[in-house]
């Protein structure tokens, strides 16, 4: 099973590590591991917990600022709306939002992480996607249109926002969290809609993986977003789990929306 995971290095046969330092691996689910030394990345967390390089830090947090800074682009006023607002990812998305001048508008599941993504992340306003009444909330909090969606979930939040894209706007797509575990619609059934709508409002689809903007925009993001976390003007919450043998369960609820924030297993002390 795939996992990244931040470790001491307990032995080493290369002269760019020594015993006692933290690094950051794709060692797996595991508890030790042996990986090639090219393969292994110091921890850079200017202060910050190294909990944070696998989160705001880490993957989660650069797939937030890849997609908004080379798909996204948020301008001065415009709005910005992020689903899964409250996780890892959608949390960096409302607050780089925020620093761009633009008006950010979270969608969350519950009251506490809604509460969360207004009071604590600042978003300008934060509609709970569980509320029957939550395409027209939606569209009340976005009275100006939308103008960037960041995608990470897809399904009844899509439905939602889609008639609310204004011409030209932006959607990075980094997740369809609603679709990863049921069989979904039939492939034509909604199609021609999308298309159709892709072409009259000229909008920018685009999907990514982060990997892809590691060469060119890594380095920029740590330089800009660590000093901001490590000073707490970039918030974040971390679910911790303790023990290897809970990661199963763990990784099940994350995709059920159980946990709050970036969800980390704790292997050892």
């Amino acid at each position: 099973m795939e996992g990244e995971t931040v470790c001491e290095v307990i032995q080493s046969r290369s002269h760019s590590f020594k015993a006692g330092e933290v690094v950051r691996a794709m060692t797996g689910w595991c508890t030790h591991a042996v990986v090639d030394a090219t393969k292994v990345k110091h921890v850079e967390t200017h202060g910050a917990p190294v909990s944070t390089a696998l989160g705001v830090l880490g993957m989660p947090g650069f797939t937030a600022y890849g997609g908004m800074k080379v798909i996204g682009q948020p301008k001065p006023k415009e709005t910005v709306v992020i689903a899964a607002a409250s996780g890892p990812v959608g949390s960096l998305v409302g607050q780089i939002a925020k620093l761009a001048g633009a008006r950010a508008v979270g969608v969350a599941g519950g009251k506490e992480k809604c509460d969360y993504v207004r009071d604590e992340l600042g978003f300008d306003a934060v509609v709970d996607h569980r509320s029957q009444a939550f395409a027209s909330e939606l569209s009340s909090a976005c009275p100006d249109g939308v103008d960037v969606y960041f995608e990470n979930v897809g399904g009844h939040v899509w439905e939602a926002v889609s008639p609310l894209l204004n011409l030209y706007a932006r959607v990075p797509v980094c997740g369809l969290i609603a679709q990863y575990n049921g069989p979904g619609d039939s492939p034509g059934d909604r199609l021609p809609a999308l298309m159709s709508s892709i072409l009259r409002r000229s909008l920018l689809l685009r999907g990514f993986i982060n990997t892809e903007f590691l060469d060119t925009h890594f380095d920029a993001f740590k330089k800009e977003i660590g000093p901001l976390v490590a000073s707490g003007k970039i918030k974040y919450r971390e679910d911790v789990v303790d023990g290897l043998e809970n990661a199963p369960e763990a990784f099940i609820g994350m995709l059920s929306g159980g946990n709050f924030g970036k969800l980390l297993v704790r292997v050892g002390r």
